[in-house]
């Protein structure tokens, strides 16, 4: 199978309008288009919020994988648990990754890459003391923690996956691998299970253009995942994407491209229940708004 996604096999996927994404008879993944960060906050938080509560009144426990963004959900989530008084002592969150410095060691709460800081602050902080996830079942990821978390993910299944996608389609920080010595299939990504990596000089450059002005020297150029393997475990697998420009090319790919290693987020293809949904300003696209344009390729 060949890796690179040419030119020629993108054009036609990013020159649909974004109106017509959602139900095209070409999609190979189900696709729900939300207007804003705001819907697709509110979305989120409703959904996991019911998917607790639903396990709470059944007396089952809720495991779930849960990112540190986008931000757009924290707020309306916390919102709901404590207005609607849904307890959340039996959530079990695992958390899918980390930024870690150059020795793979964790960063300080306060940097801005800091998923743990960020979401102690956001989404556990708010929350009400009686209906807040207990401390042993927030599952952190960190430098020397691989292997018991992976060990942890595999005692019982997992009900749902929450996540985005980055700039190369990558699910949690399962990024491309461009190593120019040591090349992955797809199979070895649909296998790929929790571990530390450096972090790709593209994934660098986006996090540092997105936070930092573009100065790369603040990016945390390490970083700890959960495989795919364990992301696509869930019974549901829900995507979402409120950052625009950035993604818009993996949605698109995701949406219509075939399996490959150059966009782990493919993979979703073979789940039998993903979603991704994205904002306006994430499903659109230049090609699509330039029809005009000749391009060579």
């Amino acid at each position: 199978m060949n890796n690179i996604i040419t030119a020629a096999e993108l054009y036609p996927w990013c020159k649909i309008p974004y109106q017509k994404l959602e139900n095209n008879p070409l999609l190979k993944v189900p696709f729900r288009l939300v207007k804003d960060t705001n819907e697709m906050g509110m979305i989120m938080a409703r959904e996991l919020a019911d998917e607790i509560s639903a396990n709470n009144k059944a007396g089952k426990i809720t495991r779930a994988i849960i990112p540190c963004g986008p931000a757009c959900w924290y707020k309306p989530f916390t919102d709901l648990i404590n207005n609607e008084k849904i307890s959340l002592k039996n959530l079990v969150v695992f958390h899918m990754d980390e930024c870690l410095d150059w020795q793979g060691m964790e960063l300080p709460k306060k940097h801005p890459y800091s998923f743990r800081g960020f979401m102690e602050m956001h989404f556990y902080g708010p929350v009400l003391p009686g209906l807040s996830v207990p401390e042993e079942n927030r599952k952190w990821l960190n430098g020397n923690n691989v292997n018991e978390i992976k060990s942890e993910i595999e005692k019982a299944p997992v009900d749902i996956t929450y996540g985005g996608w980055g700039q190369d389609g990558h699910i949690a920080y399962n990024q491309a691998r461009r190593h120019p010595f040591s090349h992955v299939t797809i199979d070895d990504v649909r296998n790929s299970t929790v571990r530390i990596q450096e972090n790709n000089l593209d994934t660098i450059i986006a996090l540092a253009q997105r936070t930092f002005g573009s100065a790369y020297q603040f990016v945390p150029p390490m970083s700890v995942t959960l495989g795919v393997k364990e992301c696509l475990s869930a019974r549901k697998v829900r995507l979402f994407s409120d950052t625009g420009a950035w993604k818009q090319t993996a949605l698109r790919v995701a949406l219509f491209g075939p399996l490959t290693p150059e966009y782990p987020i493919t993979l979703c293809q073979e789940h039998s229940d993903a979603l991704i949904t994205a904002t306006v300003a994430t499903a659109g696209h230049p090609i699509s708004e330039n029809p005009d344009w000749e391009l060579i390729y």
